[in-house]
This record gives C-alpha cells, sequence and structure tokens, in this order.
C-alpha cells in the first residue's frame, strides 16, 4: 500500500491511512498519480467549475501543466499507461488543489475507480455502499443520501428530440440548479455570430474545427475562458445546427415534460413507479430511455442485496453533477439530519472518459471521492 500523502486542513495521517486501508480491502489497489497533469484534458472535461480553479503552469517546453483538482482523469491517464483495455479497480488518497473563496486552496480528497466492469448496476451499487461504509467509520452512520442518473434524463431528453444544443443548456441548467426559463423557446436576440453560424451551417465538421483552430493559433490562444479551440468549434457547431433546427431551446411541449422529470424525488421504488409514468403519459417511446430505466430498477435491487437502506435513499430528478464527464448513476452524501452540510462524498458514473482520454476500446467506469477534511473534522 501507498503512504498516504500529507494534506492541508488538519486531517492527520492515521485517519488518511484508515480510509484507505478501508478502501483497499476492498480490493482497489492504491495509487498515487503525479501532482503535476497535462491541463487540457481538465479544461475539455471537467465542468465549467473546475475550469474557472485550476491552478495552471508550464514546463520547461512550454507546454501547459496543472496541479491536479481532482483524482477522476489523473487515476484514468494512469489506468491507460498501466492496463489499457482491461479491468482495474484503483484507490487513492492525497492533496487536490483548487482556487476557492471560502475553502483551502489546497485539501485533501480520497476515493476509488473501478474500471472496465461490465456488471454495471453492482459495480454502481458497490461503490455506493463502500462509500457509506468509509462514512461509518468516522462517525457518519446516518448520512443524506441523494442519487440521480445522467444516463436516465439524457435518454429522456434524446428521446423528446430536444436539439443538441437545447440539450447541453439542459443539462448545464441542472447542474447549476437554475431555472429552465432561459432555454425555453421564445423571442430570441440576435446572436452576435449570426453571419458565422450561417457561414458554417451543414459544413464538414473537421473544416470548422482546423479553423477556429487556426484563428486562435494566429492570435497566440490556446484557450479562450478555459475552453479549447476545439470545444469552441463544438459549441459554434452545436449552435449552428440549433439554428438550423428552429431554435437553440426547449420547445414549450418538451419545457412541461423536463420539469415534470425534474419534480420526481423520494423513494427511488417510488421514483421509478413515477418516472415510469411520467414516461408512458408523455408517449415517449425510445430504445434507450426503455434501457435506462431498466438499468435504474435493477440498481435499485443490487443496492437492496447489499443491504443498503434504500428507502432512506432520496432520488432526485433534477440532480446532475456538475462535471461533465458523468453518463449514468451519480451520487451526493452529505451528514445526516437538520441541515445536509456540504459533500462528504460524491460519485458516480463515467462510461466515456477513457474514450475521450484516447482509449482504444470502450471502458465502462465508476467511482467515488471523499473530501477527507469535512469527513474527519465533522466527525470529531
Amino acid at each position: 500500500m501507498t503512504r498516504p500523502e500529507a494534506g492541508e486542513g488538519g486531517t492527520d495521517a492515521a485517519a488518511q491511512g484508515r480510509l484507505l486501508a478501508h478502501l483497499a480491502q476492498g480490493g482497489y489497489v492504491a495509487v498515487a498519480p503525479p501532482v503535476l497533469q497535462p491541463v487540457e484534458p481538465f479544461l475539455e472535461l471537467s465542468g465549467e467549475d473546475i475550469r474557472r480553479r485550476i491552478f495552471v503552469t508550464q514546463d520547461a517546453g512550454g507546454a501547459e501543466l496543472c496541479l491536479r483538482p481532482e483524482f477522476t482523469i489523473p487515476v484514468c491517464r494512469l489506468h491507460r499507461a498501466r492496463a489499457d483495455g482491461h479491468a482495474a479497480d484503483y484507490s487513492y488518497c492525497g492533496p487536490v488543489f483548487r482556487l476557492a473563496a471560502d475553502e483551502p486552496d489546497e485539501f485533501v480528497q480520497a476515493g476509488i475507480e473501478s474500471i472496465g466492469r461490465t456488471d454495471t448496476p453492482a459495480a454502481d451499487a458497490e461503490v455506493l455502499g463502500l462509500a457509506l461504509e468509509g462514512l461509518a467509520l468516522f462517525g457518519h452512520d446516518a448520512p443524506a443520501v441523494r442519487i440521480g442518473d445522467m444516463g436516465l434524463t439524457v435518454a429522456l431528453l434524446d428521446g423528446l428530440g430536444v436539439p443538441p444544443a437545447a440539450k447541453r443548456r439542459t443539462l448545464r441548467a441542472l447542474a447549476a440548479g437554475r431555472s429552465l426559463d432561459g432555454i425555453t423557446n421564445a423571442r430570441q436576440p440576435e446572436d452576435p455570430h449570426a453571419g458565422l453560424l450561417a457561414a458554417i451551417q451543414g459544413q464538414d465538421p473537421r473544416g470548422v474545427r482546423a479553423f477556429v483552430e487556426d484563428v486562435l493559433a494566429i492570435a497566440g490562444i490556446s484557450a479562450v475562458g478555459g475552453r479549447s479551440a476545439g470545444e469552441i468549434a463544438e459549441r459554434f457547431l452545436a449552435k449552428a445546427a440549433a439554428q438550423a433546427n428552429g431554435g437553440a431551446g426547449l420547445n414549450a411541449e418538451n419545457r412541461v415534460i423536463v420539469d415534470r422529470y425534474r419534480a420526481v424525488g423520494g423513494d427511488p421504488d417510488a421514483a421509478a413507479r413515477d418516472l415510469r409514468g411520467l414516461v408512458a403519459d408523455a408517449n415517449v417511446r425510445h430504445d434507450a430511455l426503455a434501457a435506462a430505466l431498466d438499468l435504474f430498477e435493477e440498481r435499485n435491487g443490487f443496492i437492496a442485496a447489499r443491504g443498503l437502506p434504500l428507502e432512506r435513499f432520496r432520488f432526485a430528478g433534477g440532480f446532475a453533477r456538475n462535471l461533465d464527464y458523468y453518463t449514468g448513476f451519480i451520487f451526493e452524501v452529505m451528514r445526516g439530519g437538520g441541515t445536509p452540510g456540504p459533500v462528504l462524498v460524491g460519485g458516480g458514473r463515467y462510461d466515456g472518459l477513457l474514450t475521450h482520454l484516447g482509449s482504444p476500446v470502450p471502458l465502462p467506469a465508476v467511482g467515488c471521492t471523499f473530501w477527507v477534511d469535512r469527513v474527519t473534522g465533522a466527525a470529531r
């Protein structure tokens, strides 16, 4: 087992070692990815929140690096170097670095990443179970558990035929807890890039990406607002497609259905029944949506089979984690009783991440992260 790295915030090595030992006993091999990481994957995949908070530097050759702002991408990169194309389970514990106004810029995270397992609902339930068992080591015996399903949310939007740009805006609104008013189709102000959007409608996406990259390269710019040239090109292409389809937002009928979905909550078994009722009422016929509902119910069964109190967990249709790479089951665990407070453990499924990082074969993956200072400090 690797020696836990020291961190800020008063978390002692004994507490870190205790948590890491628990994760290793579950079959997750302890690893320590480098602190310095290439910045590009985080800019492309980690979501708006982390993009704004990364510490960036350069190596001697001018390549942009960052202090790791989280562990999932570094562990996935390590997996590609060690066991690409195969299944493996990893655990970790060490410092991460993010600019923050109200918390330390360096703090300790621990967690697990299970890569390559194809028994999706069982793997999801195992990760949630290990997270709750880890919390119990520090006195959190009855925490508040909130679960969601990004795969179900995306499948619903696809089943409704929501255009790509509107789908992305809807998911971002859900992740930020914002109203959908600004996304619903209405009279829209003229886009300042209307001429460019008209010009690239129907064009080869590769050519559009190359054009944007060339313009930024001529200007000596590698990223704008934390977005890479490729991501900027993708956004222009999505806006052009939305313009060609008559609007960039939700239509009124879809807005009603999404609001109903967002309002589904409570006991996951009861939520499953409500979700099937919603899909039937809306007359949405979509194979991926049907499969997502089946997976949701199967996961509930595996969670209950582990002896976890499923009836005390709460599903929220409007729950969406703010990292771009989540594709399925997501969860957050907070202190139980009264005001929940900050997240103690969060995680979920990210089946597309390894492919984004260059894996030649798709590899399903799921994991979770403990905010160690919160977990151990709140228990003292």
